[in-house]
């Protein structure tokens, strides 16, 4: 049995089926309806709207008095909205909304001065709408070749800036053609991308569908000009075969497949394509119950509905672009979100927010029947689930995140889901009188401390975080806090009796006598803020909070160093680091100083150690005695020199023995 596959992207597109709908709910209401020409490229549709009423016309003199004319998706010139408001006849204008782009673009730059190129086909409604909006200033070509000979025999002599676009459902392939006829880096063109992202869409997915499958059925109407260039696509790949409706597959030998693929061009309806996939997939005799009756209003229009002002309703995401999104409702309306509905963020485009085929839940702020567009709003229904977060996160004390996006007067705002929360600069954690400038831009936590209902904005608080969290890691320190226990800290703040290091929210002073084991003038001769240092608890006091921390260390000690290190008798070089009325104190190590009595300074009486000594000399001296309890040490240059002079005595002895023996 064959498998019958159906294209993701076929039939109707977004404009064509807002026009139908627009038609159709005229005729409900009994309005005497016109269309300026078939309405869609599809004679079924159209002869069910003239079943029910709608005439076609193909020019603005056949319009009846009192009749409502529905301007169809392909859009028409300005001089046709001009003549259908000289005739006084209403008018609905169903141009479809990327059709209605080019018509601002084109119109534009013909003001500026640039003369417009058209990439498309001439004698197409689409085309010869676009044309209307040029003043007659432009060109249409069809393809690369017809692209190429302009710029080489025409474009020198135009003396013109360009602006380049191209029909809807121009051929994205021959479009590619022609970027590359087009001069680069010249600054005088300015191309813009026009086709479609539903034509787009439609012919990529019908070219992939035409790789993997034996034939293709192509369905939709044989003027239709986006149907057309879908039979050509799915030509390369395989077999391919172009209806209009089931009907026409009686007439077919189609060869054996096993693999049938459809597509549709944007002017087939959903049910057209379900009749063709249906047969083909039950291969039947390819014949059709004649007694059975399609009311194509209900097939096309089984969604439709009003909406209203303030209405929350949901649609999808057709298009974007720079500074919108087009959204389909479901409705005869084209439904349009700004950027300023979609974020309150100037940096986000459009795009950043929302991608084709998203699902989004909207509120209708405006509405205009009589051009058939609704604005909506994203960021109402954003804010108002943003809302009712916050009012539970007050209830509830919650800790919430957000970036600080604007420094305001006496304090800082943010948006937390599309809600504004004020943060006054007491709230801030901040100390007061500081530069609110180091939060812009930067992530933080808060809590929500006030709601206002009526205008949906909340007052946040960082010091609330930051206070509850000093007050648990409090609450944590002292239930395992004991005296001795080692915390690694980062130094908070200096002042001249110490040092404040936090210890995790929790913060305790190591006074300056604990900094260094030799003296000190000021903490920062040893630490600096935002050091991290290994400090122990001295003392506690759990009643003021008060938490006193060592920060030496008993293997630092100088006199430990030297007790370790040095001992009666030892010669040792030291320099002289003070001068007294009785003697020279005289630098060991660094923080150990020992005692040159002015009895031990020379080998003779001194009246004054100035007589022998000055600071800064650099002598060698013995270690005469220790006073550990005292930690005292007293030196002595005196017994070096006793000591040499008993060695001299010796010596002359040693020499006399000598020249005796020979």
């Amino acid at each position: 049995m064959s498998v019958v596959t159906v294209a993701k992207s076929a039939g109707f597109c977004f404009g064509v089926d807002r026009a139908v709908k627009m038609v159709y709910s005229e005729l409900e209401k009994n309005t005497s309806v016109a269309t300026l020409g078939p309405i869609i490229h599809n004679q079924d549709v159209v002869d069910d709207m003239r079943s029910k009423g709608a005439r076609m016309v193909n020019s603005v003199d056949e319009l009846l008095p009192g009749e409502t004319v529905v301007i169809r998706s392909h859009g028409v010139g300005r001089d046709v909205y001009r003549r259908i408001e000289e005739k006084g006849c209403r008018m609905l204008d169903a141009t479809c909304p990327f059709v209605a782009r080019i018509h601002k673009i084109v119109a534009e730059k013909n003001a500026e001065g640039y003369f417009i190129l058209i990439a498309g086909d001439a004698s197409h409604p689409e085309v010869q709408g676009i044309v209307g909006h040029c003043d007659e200033n432009c060109l249409v070509f069809k393809d690369n070749f017809e692209l190429k000979h302009f710029f080489e025999k025409k474009y020198k002599n135009l003396q013109k800036r360009l602006a380049i676009v191209a029909q809807t459902t121009y051929n994205i392939v021959v479009w590619g053609e022609c970027l590359k006829v087009i001069p680069e880096n010249d600054s005088d063109i300015v191309i813009y991308d026009t086709i479609c992202s539903a034509t787009d869409a439609r012919q990529s997915d019908a070219a992939e569908l035409a790789k993997s499958s034996d034939i293709m059925l192509v369905v939709g109407g044989k003027h239709s000009s986006n149907t057309v260039k879908l039979f050509e696509v799915c030509s390369r790949y395989c077999k391919t075969y172009h209806i209009e409706n089931s009907e026409e597959l009686k007439d077919l030998r189609l060869p054996a497949a096993e693999k049938i693929g459809i597509t549709a061009g944007a002017s087939t309806p959903a049910y057209i394509i379900k009749e063709v996939q249906t047969k083909m997939a039950e291969n039947e005799n390819l014949t059709t119950n004649q007694d059975e009756e399609i009311d194509f209003a209900e097939a096309v229009d089984q969604s439709f509905k009003k909406i209203h002002t303030g209405e929350k309703v949901r649609g999808t995401v057709v298009a974007v672009n720079n500074t919108e999104a087009i959204i389909d409702l479901g409705t005869k309306h084209t439904g349009y979100v700004s950027v300023g509905d979609l974020t309150d963020d100037p940096s986000k485009k459009p795009a950043d927010i929302v991608s084709v085929g998203d699902e989004l839940d909207l509120v209708v702020i405006k509405l205009n029947d009589s051009e058939g567009t609704v604005a909506l709003s994203k960021r109402k229904v954003d804010e108002q689930a943003g809302y009712e977060t916050i009012v539970k996160a007050k209830e509830e004390g919650t800790v919430l995140e957000g970036t600080v996006q604007h420094i305001v007067n006496k304090g800082v705002t943010l948006n937390y889901l599309g809600v504004r929360v004020f943060i006054p600069a007491s709230q801030t954690g901040l100390p007061r009188g500081a530069e609110l400038d180091q939060l812009l831009r930067k992530k933080v936590e808060f809590k929500i401390i006030e709601v206002t209902e009526g205008r949906k904005r909340a007052v946040g608080s960082i010091k609330a975080v930051e206070t509850a969290r000093k007050e648990e890691a409090r609450a944590k320190f002292w239930e395992s806090a004991e005296i001795g226990k080692v915390y690694t800290g980062t130094v908070k703040s200096l002042t001249t009796f110490g040092a404040f290091v936090d210890l995790g929210g929790i913060d305790g002073m190591v006074h300056i006598s604990e900094l260094s084991w030799k003296r000190i003038k000021h903490p920062s001769e040893v630490v600096s803020v935002g050091d991290t240092i290994e400090v122990y608890i001295k003392d506690l006091n759990p009643d003021e909070n008060r938490i006193s921390l060592g920060y030496k260390k008993a293997e630092d000690d100088p006199w430990y160093i030297f007790m370790n290190n040095y001992h009666i008798g030892d010669v040792v070089k030291v320099t002289v680091v003070s001068i007294t009325s009785f003697g020279a104190f005289a630098r060991i190590i660094d923080g150990i100083d020992g005692l040159i009595h002015i009895s031990q300074i020379a080998d003779r009486k001194v009246e004054s150690v100035k007589e022998v000594l000055k600071v800064g000399d650099v002598v060698d001296v013995k270690i005469i005695d220790i006073d550990e309890e005292a930690k005292r040490i007293s030196i002595s240059i005196r017994a070096l020199l006793e000591e040499a002079a008993d060695e001299a005595e010796v010596e002359p002895e040693d020499d006399t023995e000598t020249e005796d023996a020979e």
